[in-house]
């Protein structure tokens, strides 16, 4: 692969929207994206294979729970800085920004639902990257719906017993550490904190993907698990306790996409420039020029929303829905500036010389990744209508 010499795309000197710590983060992430990521990210989905390595040097940057407070392992940093973070990580590769979502929803909800000692326990360690977490929401047959989940949970004397199984499941196959849900036949949901020893508890690797190939994906079998009663983190009928959980993840993905899109049009840039055709470099013919310019039109229009999302975000005003908005818009963007990229490229984008295909699939899973396109589609639906076409 060339190397990494990412310009990010500024049509509206949107920088100025930013303060200087949040630049700071973004720039200090960028390099180390630079650094430790671009030179080895092709070989490793490629192969697919998990550059375990990469998950110290990440903690060290801080990108494990950057919001949450110091005493806990985070930065105390605002939203809008973890949005640029996981903005910057997509753009390197998706693998990298999940490896920094998912142990950040992990840390979150410990930090959000846990008990003192809970906290203590295991953020620390988390933040470090001693620990590698997994969150267990999707199951196989539900996705979408977590109120249609079908693991279970019963308390006995010492210890709950959990059936059932979670798919889709990033860093399943190698977690030390899993947050998961279940419900009982009171309809009560309960979030539990299970450690990979755990009786009754083990994993397995979903093979042959061909989106996130750097990252291991898999499933969290529970087969009469037994979790101890101190490892409860929650337990309630309130169902929007578990779409709180999301939210920090679709606004991640949010930033993601937007990440990835960037880098593409950065990416078809560059090339346009140093490829010529009949004499002259392709930048100079109105078909390349159109592309280009569509390409930044929708990057400046999601560079705007995801910017007032973050301020939203940080001043705790953003609704479940406007995220739904931001993530639904920005992956679509995504998928349409990755494809003209490709265009721009021509045979040279379907190869590994240049990150396009790669961004390609990985915005495949994108699509559906923290909800389908269609469940956002109806969640802001309600929202504008008043009216419920789910149920």
């Amino acid at each position: 692969m060339k190397k990494d010499n990412f310009k990010s795309p500024d049509f509206y000197n949107i920088d100025t929207l930013f303060n200087e710590e949040q630049l700071l983060i973004r720039d200090t992430v960028r390099e180390w994206v630079k650094e430790n990521v671009s030179p080895i990210i092709e070989d490793c989905a490629l192969s697919g294979d998990f550059p375990e390595d990469i998950v110290k040097k990440l903690a060290e940057i801080g990108g494990f729970g950057g919001f949450l407070p110091t005493n806990f392992g985070g930065s105390e940093i605002d939203l809008t800085s973890y949005g640029l973070m996981m903005q910057e990580l997509e753009r390197g590769d998706s693998s990298i920004r999940v490896l920094s979502s998912v142990q950040s929803l992990v840390m979150n909800t410990i930090y959000t639902l846990g008990s003192d000692a809970q906290k203590q326990k295991y953020l620390p360690k988390l933040a470090s990257g001693e620990l590698l977490g997994s969150f267990g929401m999707s199951e196989p047959n539900h996705g979408s719906d977590p109120s249609s989940m079908k693991s279970h949970y019963s308390k006995e004397k010492d210890c709950y017993i959990v059936n059932g199984s979670k798919m889709w499941i990033g860093h399943a196959p190698i977690c030390d550490v899993a947050v998961v849900w279940a419900k009982n036949k009171s309809n009560k949901y309960a979030g539990f904190i299970v450690e990979k020893n755990t009786e009754g508890f083990s994993t397995a690797k979903i093979e042959k993907k061909w989106s996130f190939r750097a990252s291991e994906t898999g499933e969290l079998i529970f087969q009469n698990m037994k979790v101890p009663k101190k490892n409860i983190l929650t337990e309630t009928d309130n169902i929007k306790i578990l779409f709180d959980r999301l939210n920090i993840g679709r606004f991640g993905v949010a930033w993601g996409s937007l990440g990835i899109a960037m880098e593409c049009y950065d990416v078809a840039l560059r090339y346009s420039n140093e490829r010529n055709q009949f004499g002259k470099s392709i930048n100079s013919y109105q078909l390349i020029q159109n592309k280009l310019v569509k390409m930044i039109t929708e990057i400046t229009k999601s560079q705007i929303l995801t910017w007032r999302l973050g301020t939203l975000m940080d001043n705790g005003d953003a609704s479940f829905e406007q995220i739904s908005l931001a993530k639904k818009v920005n992956v679509e963007m995504a998928c349409k500036v990755a494809k003209i990229s490709r265009s721009i490229l021509g045979g040279m984008g379907i190869t590994g010389e240049y990150p396009i295909m790669r961004h390609i699939n990985n915005l495949e899973a994108l699509v559906t990744y923290q909800g389908t396109d269609e469940i956002h589609t109806l969640i802001i639906g309600k929202k504008i209508t008043g009216v419920s076409a789910i149920k």
